[in-house]
């Protein structure tokens, strides 16, 4: 019995792994900044680049699977990574860190392209509704479980320890696919349109280090407007590409679909204001209220256990709620979330907190599940893979620079220490930026998206080949 369950145990420890580690870093950061005396712009790099990687390359990283293999890539992307988190470990500046963090969110990437085409080649039937069930509940819990076990390590151990613990579950996953995963490709797969790969990942670091720069610098600085100049012109020359490229990561005429329009930016939306704030609050709490890494771990925790109640419950009690609803009510209460805790002032105890964190995470369980189908059903069928891909990379993308909006708007309204009121008003500042965000990605995507009804799927997903080859999950509801 558990030999049949290896090749699925392979695939999620990769994936918990590596959706763990884009915010792992939460609760460490402080520590980090006394060991490497590393500048608030420096803490958003070793938070944002690791997503902004992922982000840039994933799109790109599923084609190349279709192509070489898809074990083989998840191996390779898995040995990165494993390499990463050691160079992570062992880096002795920010500098180092921050460039080891980038190559480690380029290996999640190859990782997180192939798992759920891994667990579909592997399992048939029955087993295999199971098993995209589980890999479906090992990435929810991943995606907030991050906090809670950086702030656990970090105690106990040390910060660099939450990167050396990847090398021991990197060698299981890798042993474990050898032994029990075959490999799967598409012979005739597209070619990988390695020039819009380059374009957006330009597009997307040059607009990360224009927020970031401009922060601390200034919006006029000369370098600051550089960067803008070349994510524009990178972004147009990204758009021509697509326009011109027989295979193109993103079909252009996709984008004449308002519903789909109204989901992509429902993506680039949901991460970023649910979980970008949560750098600036763990530095509250850690140097204004004195918490422990753990301590500050454990007041972030009601969020995603928050997000993880949600989604399990979601897909059984709102089996028929149209998507666009599903989101867009999510949406909104992450804004009322956000909104709640900028009751934040500068005598406030940690638990004024709880209620916009727990609000936050019930809307997140409720957007997450619901955004991929909802892209699925806004696209004709051929193009779900290049849907799917796009969503995932939008929202990786979103927490990335939405990272860097909310450390901008926390830099221009909090100019005092943090042991003074300061500290406070720049949160509040940066709580309702991140609710004005969510709120209006909830309006996007409940006025533009009107998507057609499918049958749903009895075990609440729904798995589907795309034109690679590729298994795309989603959410099954009935109206979507």
């Amino acid at each position: 019995m558990m030999g049949r369950w290896r090749p699925l145990t392979a695939v999620c420890l990769g994936t918990f792994m590596l959706l763990v580690d884009v915010n792992i870093v939460t609760v460490a950061l402080p520590d980090m900044a006394r060991d490497l005396d590393v500048s608030f712009g420096g803490l958003q790099w070793v938070m944002n680049v690791y997503a902004l990687a992922l982000a840039s390359l994933l799109m790109g990283a599923g084609a190349v699977a279709d192509r070489i293999g898809r074990r083989r890539l998840y191996l390779i992307g898995t040995a990165v990574f494993a390499l990463a988190s050691l160079a992570c470990a062992l880096a002795g500046n920010p500098e180092l860190l921050i460039i080891a963090r980038a190559v480690q969110g380029s290996g999640a990437a190859a990782m997180f392209a192939t798992t759920v085409a891994l667990v579909n080649s592997s399992y048939q039937g029955r087993d295999r509704s199971v098993a995209l069930g589980v890999w479906a509940a090992v990435s929810g819990a991943a995606s907030g479980i991050g906090p809670i076990l950086g702030g656990l390590i970090t105690e106990q151990a040390g910060w660099r320890w939450i990167f050396l613990v990847n090398l021991p579950v990197s060698a299981v996953a890798i042993a474990m696919t050898l032994r029990s995963v075959h490999d799967s490709r598409d012979t005739s797969a597209r070619p990988v349109d390695l020039p819009g790969v380059a374009l957006f990942a330009v597009a997307a670091a040059a607009l990360t280090y224009g927020l970031t720069r401009g922060a601390e610098d200034g919006w006029t600085d000369a370098v600051t407007m550089g960067a803008f100049a070349a994510a524009v012109a990178a972004l147009a020359a990204f758009a021509v590409v697509q326009l011109r490229s027989a295979h193109p990561l993103l079909d252009v005429e996709l984008l004449r679909q308002r519903a789909f329009v109204g989901v992509l930016i429902a993506s680039l939306t949901l991460s970023g204001a649910a979980f970008a704030s949560l750098l600036l609050t763990s530095l509250w709490l850690q140097t204004v209220l004195d918490l422990s890494a753990m301590a500050a771990g454990l007041v972030i925790l009601p969020l995603p256990a928050a997000v993880f109640i949600t989604s399990l419950l979601g897909g059984r009690l709102l089996h028929r709620v149209p998507a666009r609803w599903a989101i867009g009510i999510g949406l909104a209460l992450i804004g009322i979330g956000g909104l709640a805790q900028t009751a934040l002032d500068a005598d406030s105890h940690w638990t004024v907190l709880l209620p916009g964190l727990v609000i936050t995470g019930i809307g997140a369980g409720l957007a997450m599940p619901a955004v991929t189908g909802a892209a699925l059903a806004a696209v004709p069928a051929e193009r779900g893979g290049m849907a799917s891909g796009t969503v995932n990379a939008l929202r990786q993308l979103g927490y990335a620079l939405t990272v860097a909006v909310l450390g901008a708007v926390f830099h221009a309204t909090s100019t005092d220490t943090p042991t003074h009121p300061g500290f406070a008003a720049g949160l509040d500042a940066v709580y309702s930026t991140a609710a004005s965000i969510a709120l209006a990605g909830a309006a996007a995507v409940i006025v533009m998206t009107r998507l057609r009804r499918t049958p749903a799927a009895p075990t609440g997903l729904i798995a589907r080949v795309d034109e690679s080859g590729a298994t795309i999950l989603a959410a099954a509801r009935e109206p979507i």
